[in-house]
């Protein structure tokens, strides 16, 4: 390495020797460019991604107050939404966008020897002219459904989002395809969650306004049946998104606006299933999920079913605040969870429990 470095050199000074003095001010301009630039990365390098071991990305364990979901690592300044665990517990997948959407795809980290890889893009979502998003396992964990603009043909202008999905093939996952109709259509379908039998609960926008609706469809024979518009007690007050579905079909998680009186502000209900398939009315979380300037429509279960991961915006605490702005705490502030984007908390899912018991 030195040898090569000092060849280099050499080759350089014998070089800036045959150069006219302007020329060689523009040479010395780009080196040091190049130097800073170097300098930068290898700075922006050197914090090593952290050892982590044990469940859940070797995060502590959340009682009935909500956390936030792995700050720094997760929850990292950027907007984060979209949890989605390997039935086994060892591959976590998440959405990660920049401000506006302009860019949005899905991060994996995986438990490998015991330690948590640092989470990278998945390879079917990397070309940067699409959007990819809200990732959701199969029961079996054989396939992983996700949301994208990207045309059936990947290649040429971004359309209405569709439901996407790629099957694991020995091993590892292999070319994404459209589910196509009669679930998916021009207005763009979000969000899918799945129950063990297959049934896919999804967000379709409708053509005639901006609003959206919870449908769900049924696989029969290895094919997903016409989708059929779930009733008001899903589809809740004057907006929803995002519908999460138990394993069981035994619940929905509902994200929605306008079910009870107050700001109007997207916020999670719960609606359990009776065993004649009609639903009881929404309730509502609890209010430290339902924060008065927290928002969120992204919501799921882990597979053990032991804890919830949410969507939130929330600001950043009052005790948190500088005494005097500047700018090295405003570029501090781009880079840390509640500064204006989306995080993930989790919370043990026993306050379902609870909130069923209370009904």
């Amino acid at each position: 390495m030195r040898t090569f470095i000092k060849f280099r050199l050499q080759a350089i000074q014998l070089y800036m020797a045959n150069l006219t003095y302007t020329n060689m001010k523009k040479l010395l301009f780009i080196l040091s460019s190049l130097a800073i630039f170097n300098c930068s990365f290898a700075q922006s390098n050197t914090k090593a991604f952290p050892v982590l071991k044990g469940p859940y990305m070797g995060q502590k364990l959340p009682g009935l107050s909500p956390e936030l979901f792995a700050p720094g690592i997760i929850s990292n300044g950027l907007a984060n939404r979209d949890v989605a665990i390997s039935p086994n517990g060892k591959e976590m997948y998440f959405t990660l966008h920049t401000a506006k959407f302009q860019f949005a795809t899905i991060v994996h980290s995986k438990l490998v020897n015991g330690t948590w890889t640092k989470p990278v893009v998945v390879p079917f979502a990397t070309d940067s002219r699409y959007k990819y998003l809200e990732p959701a396992f199969s029961y079996d964990g054989q396939k992983l459904f996700f949301v994208s603009n990207q045309p059936n043909d990947g290649s040429g202008k971004p359309v209405a989002e569709d439901i996407w999905v790629v099957d694991r093939k020995n091993g590892t996952w292999g070319e994404p395809y459209n589910i196509g109709t009669p679930v998916n259509y021009e207005g763009g379908d979000f969000f899918p969650s799945l129950t063990k039998d297959g049934t896919l609960y999804f967000t379709r926008n409708e053509l005639e306004g901006r609003i959206s609706n919870i449908y769900r469809s049924r696989l029969v024979d290895g094919k997903y049946s016409s989708p059929e518009k779930l009733p008001k007690q899903i589809n809740c007050g004057t907006n929803r998104f995002n519908a999460y579905v138990s394993p069981e079909e035994s619940f929905v998680v509902v994200p929605a606006v306008g079910v009870d009186e107050g700001p109007r502000r997207v916020q999670y209900y719960i609606v359990f299933r009776n065993e004649d398939d009609t639903w009881q009315e929404p309730l509502a979380l609890s209010s430290e999920i339902n924060t008065p300037k927290g928002t969120g429509w992204s919501f799921y279960i882990s597979p053990d079913k032991k804890y919830i991961f949410y969507m939130a915006t929330k600001p950043l605490s009052k005790e948190n605040h500088p005494k005097t702005l500047s700018v090295d705490f405003l570029n501090k502030y781009s880079n840390i969870p509640q500064n204006g984007n989306s995080d993930i908390y989790w919370v043990d899912a026993k306050i379902i429990q609870n909130l069923k018991s209370k009904k």
